[in-house]
């Protein structure tokens, strides 16, 4: 059962409002995060607590970080389901979760956040470990 799309728009905007494009199917997926796509932050967005008060204001204190992917990109688990299923397919070695918080580059993952390493942490912590894959890999000499 997908979520109301009325529910979740609010949700939805707190990313865009920070400049990551919403991918809502598998060609947009593909596009995003194909071989030579640089460095690519991916949200799986989500309608749970620790979403709302762990993942997307670590997120918003990351956008202030000094260095930053090429990309930013969300799919919304629950509701974007196509796109969900194909973005989770870049993600080799990890289970479905969301939230996530994913950095890819040219379309392999080189760091991942997954629920159980959001839940219970505040977005201070989350975002320091967002900052600290930022400055790993998407500098220059990265």
């Amino acid at each position: 059962m997908l979520y109301d799309p009325v529910l979740v728009q609010p949700m939805r905007e707190e990313l865009t409002r920070l400049g990551f494009r919403q991918l809502l199917d598998a060609s947009q997926v593909d596009e995003a995060l194909g071989p030579d796509s640089g460095t690519v932050l991916l949200v799986v967005n989500s309608v749970c607590g620790c979403a709302a008060r762990n993942a997307r204001p670590a997120v918003a204190l990351s956008a202030g970080h000094s260095n930053q992917p090429d990309d930013k990109v969300t799919v919304f688990a629950g509701q974007d389901t196509e796109a969900t299923a194909h973005a989770r397919r870049f993600l080799t070695g990890y289970r479905p979760s969301s939230p996530s918080i994913a950095l890819l580059r040219d379309g392999e993952p080189v760091f991942m956040l997954e629920r159980h390493q959001i839940e219970g942490r505040s977005a201070e912590a989350i975002a320091t470990d967002i900052g600290a894959a930022f400055d790993r890999f998407c500098t220059v000499d990265a």
